[in-house]
């Protein structure tokens, strides 16, 4: 009696090796992508100068973390501080104004601000930050 052995079996393809070939390509690709969006023209991001002396004269507007304004230590609401910052500005338009914002206060209380002074011809608005070792 003989018996038939079976045809043998071709080797199925595998797709482990296309596996890594993606793999290879998706590595490859994401190192030489960026992920960030580029500007149109060069960007040089402005310099804090920390550990110099702050000029004297000028008006200082607080903003504390809740978003509380006092100009010149008095508080103040967001309406009046505009309002005399700009009749201060009428009279001298070299005034300095110092923002000295709580590190918790956010920007949305922060930026109208800014914004509003120099829209209004504000020459100087300067931002008062603590350096980093400051606290050690």
């Amino acid at each position: 009696m003989r018996i038939a052995r079976p045809a043998p079996r071709t080797a199925p393809e595998t797709v482990i090796a296309l596996i890594d070939v993606v793999f290879f390509l998706l590595v490859f690709f994401m190192l030489i992508g960026r992920m960030d969006a580029t500007a149109p023209f060069d960007v040089t991001p402005p310099e804090s100068l920390t550990g110099a002396d702050m000029p004297g004269g000028g008006a200082t507007l607080a903003v504390a973390a809740d978003g509380a304004l006092a100009l010149d230590g008095a508080p103040v609401d967001a309406g009046a501080a505009a309002e005399r910052l700009l009749a201060r500005l009428a009279d001298q338009p070299d005034l300095l104004v110092r923002i000295n914002a709580h590190r918790d206060a956010q920007l949305r209380h922060v930026l109208p601000l800014i914004a509003t002074l120099e829209g209004q011809g504000a020459r100087e608005v300067v931002l008062v930050v603590t350096p980093p070792d400051a606290g050690k």
